[in-house]
């Protein structure tokens, strides 16, 4: 295992010079290349851009032929090579550190361009990967146990069509209908913080001692009524509760709504929360019934403790943050689920149908160890693969989301760089993400002889 670990850091050095360099190739290629004309665009006097343009060539020595730039940059973000004093070299260091270098765009070093980025894009990312990888293999492993059976099937046909609907047309929904003060004001349409949130305390602030006792104790309540009644009452009555839920839900709904949607609006709404909630509350699935009413009794006790609250109610930083997150992180998720819960699906049901397993329930082992000790185990290997991919993802951020949503991550910060042939940043983003794939296979690689004795590098 030593062995393969040194020949793979090995290859790394390489396989990230041949990246970068393909890139740097791309973009000296394309037309204009990259020259200081393209940095001087617009209405300027002669005298001007030829000022300019002797400036950028100074600077980053754009006026030499693309091998020359594309060593110097090696030079720059390698630790050791030769001390560059302005375009001229001096002699060699094992300790000059790595430089990133400066952006064309933005006039500023990349490392603290990146560094202002990076925690937004992982704030997303941290959130919405572990939902997704939950909700997928919770859903996967009951519709393996439950094939063929209603669970099954309503679940495959509900993730397939929530996957195929585009995360552009999601969000530019969201955001009409949830985020627009003409339909349901509930969350905000762009940003991480308003601008006051800044000045508000970390956490939710109530105005007085009677109005978080009245908050936290009505909450509790709600909770524990919603997850007694989900474990306690028979189905048909969670039936004809929930549906009456829904239809209340509906009507309050499109009570607050900001333009008139007509008779039929408000019926095909208020008979789909009927239906949504109807459905859940028969589903053969607790975990999904016990999260539903969780989330129920949490909404059903804020209306209720803002009715009877006395003071002004402060969101805080913290929860200010998590408000502005909603609709970004449904992006992200939305279209996640149907890939993994698939995958994780038939994964399942490949390993119950093997030997090992018949083995184990013939020496008498109940149906759950069979499953979570012995089956789930070695379902791991394809989720790993997949899950190679995460590091560069948490980097690479979601182009479409961000810019939905006036989000400055690192996705949106690409697209910038790659518009403006920002070289050093569109270079220094190209080697992280190489760093960060190349990895995430290693670590993949090592969790294989993890999770299945079998595998073996030596």
């Amino acid at each position: 295992m030593l062995t393969y670990l040194l020949r793979r850091l090995l290859l790394l050095v390489p396989t990230l010079l041949g990246i970068t360099l393909v890139v740097f190739a791309v973009m000296a290629s394309s037309p204009g290349g990259l020259s200081s004309q393209n940095l001087t665009q617009g209405v300027m006097q002669p005298e001007a851009r030829a000022a300019m343009e002797e400036y950028y060539n100074r600077r980053y020595g754009l006026d030499a032929s693309p091998p020359v730039q594309y060593l110097r940059w090696l030079n720059n973000i390698s630790p050791f090579g030769f001390v560059q004093d302005g375009l001229s070299l001096g002699g060699f260091s094992f300790s000059k550190g790595s430089d990133l270098g400066d952006s064309f765009l933005y006039g500023r070093p990349v490392a603290e361009i990146i560094t202002e980025r990076l925690p937004i894009t992982l704030l997303l990312n941290l959130i919405s990967i572990p939902i997704v990888y939950i909700v997928a293999i919770a859903i996967g492993v009951r519709a393996a146990t439950l094939q063929g059976k209603s669970f099954d099937v309503t679940s495959g046909t509900v993730l397939l069509a929530m996957w195929s609907v585009p995360v552009m047309l999601l969000g530019t929904l969201l955001i009409g209908f949830f985020a627009s003060v003409q339909n349901w004001h509930w969350f905000p349409e762009a940003g991480l913080n308003r601008r006051e949130a800044d000045d508000m305390p970390f956490l939710p602030h109530w105005g007085s001692i009677g109005d978080v006792l009245i908050y936290f104790s009505i909450t509790v309540a709600a909770i524990t009524i919603a997850l007694v009644a989900n474990a306690r009452l028979a189905a048909p009555v969670r039936m004809v509760l929930s549906t009456l839920l829904g239809l209340v839900a509906g009507v309050q709904m499109t009570a607050v709504i900001g333009q008139p949607v007509g008779l039929a609006g408000e019926f095909v709404i208020s008979v789909g929360l009927a239906l949504l909630f109807c459905a859940i509350a028969t589903s053969e699935f607790y975990a999904l019934r016990v999260v539903v009413a969780g989330l129920t009794g949490v909404v059903v006790a804020a209306l209720v403790a803002n009715h009877f609250q006395t003071g002004e109610f402060v969101r805080g930083f913290l929860f200010d943050r998590v408000w502005h997150l909603v609709l970004p992180v449904i992006c992200l998720t939305f279209g996640g689920f149907a890939f993994l819960a698939k995958l994780s699906r038939s994964a399942i049901l490949e390993n119950l149908a093997a030997d090992y397993a018949r083995t184990a329930r013939a020496k008498g082992a109940v149906d759950d160890v069979v499953l979570w000790r012995h089956v789930f185990r070695n379902s791991l290997l394809p989720l790993i693969t997949v899950s190679a991919s995460l590091l560069p993802a948490l980097l690479a951020g979601s182009v479409i989301v961000e810019s939905l949503f006036s989000i400055d991550g690192m996705g949106k910060l690409a697209v910038e760089a790659v518009k403006g042939r920002d070289r050093e940043l569109v270079l220094s983003l190209t080697l992280i993400s190489g760093v960060l794939t190349l990895v995430g296979y290693l670590l993949a690689d090592i969790c294989y002889a993890l999770a299945d004795p079998r595998v073996s590098y030596d």
